[in-house]
């Protein structure tokens, strides 16, 4: 009760008109959201600043344009959905750009391959997400048309929190089983493509394993929702369902 009226009076405060400007200027997605939908993202945005740490990392100086630009595509995902704000998240650490990160990988047959690669971000599990701040500009770097790694990371939260992929979280059993059957086949094809050099809406990063598949997934319903209903309408139902949100057809702010 204590957290519900916390939040509450957070929800309550005064948004400032500056970190508007910074979402308006930097955020495509704030600029196409339904005026009432920005309303509730405007108060998640003030809970998810109260509640979460941000850090810079090699010496990177985190501002409040750094902090509103990630925390409002974070708390996008987080609308018209009953929610505990990333519970098992403290903190976010922002690097200036890619950085270099270890890792460790098992194969099929148990042989195990150590070493470190350059990263854009990351969902670890021990409370953290890590993120470059260049990828999340997105500006002046190579990338797919619907990339975005605040969106991406902060699906793999949503997913670790609720086992998403394990199935679609949801009220009817029936629609549960469903949702579970159509993100595992979509996974399956998009493997397929993958092997075979055929490209498709979704990014074939998401070929990577049915985690990755759903961050992917997640990137192209908001980023490019109308190519990912017309060529896979059944993920994006599913996906519309979950989210509780039609970004196919939000106004577009250039028209």
């Amino acid at each position: 009760m204590f957290t519900s009226l916390r939040r509450k009076r957070l929800k309550s405060r005064t948004f400032p008109l500056f970190w508007v400007a910074f979402m308006e200027r930097a955020i495509p997605l704030y600029r196409r959201l339904p005026e009432d939908d920005r309303s509730e993202l405007m108060g998640h945005i003030q809970v998810f600043l109260a509640e979460k740490v941000f850090e810079g990392g090699a010496g990177f100086r985190v501002t409040d344009e750094v902090r509103i630009t990630i925390a409002a595509q974070a708390c996008i995902l987080l609308l018209h959905r009953k929610t505990s704000y990333y519970p098992g998240l403290s903190s976010i650490v922002v690097y200036p750009d890619e950085y270099v990160a270890p890792f460790r990988e098992i194969d099929e047959w148990g042989i195990i391959t150590e070493g470190t690669d350059l990263r854009s971000g990351e969902s670890i599990r021990e409370g953290a997400l890590v993120l470059s701040w260049q990828d999340v500009l997105a500006r002046g770097i190579d990338v797919h048309e619907g990339y975005n790694v605040v969106l991406h990371e902060f699906a793999h939260q949503l997913d670790a929190e609720e086992g998403i992929t394990a199935g679609i979280p949801c009220d009817d059993g029936e629609a549960d089983l469903t949702g579970k059957y159509i993100l595992s086949r979509e996974y399956l094809q998009l493997r397929n493509a993958d092997e075979r050099g055929i490209e498709t809406v979704l990014d074939p990063y998401g070929a990577e394993s049915p985690e990755e598949f759903f961050a992917v997934a997640t990137e192209a319903f908001f980023q490019t929702p109308l190519p990912l209903r017309k060529h896979h309408p059944e993920l994006y139902g599913v996906l519309a369902r979950y989210y509780h949100q039609d970004p196919a057809k939000w106004p577009d702010p250039e028209d």
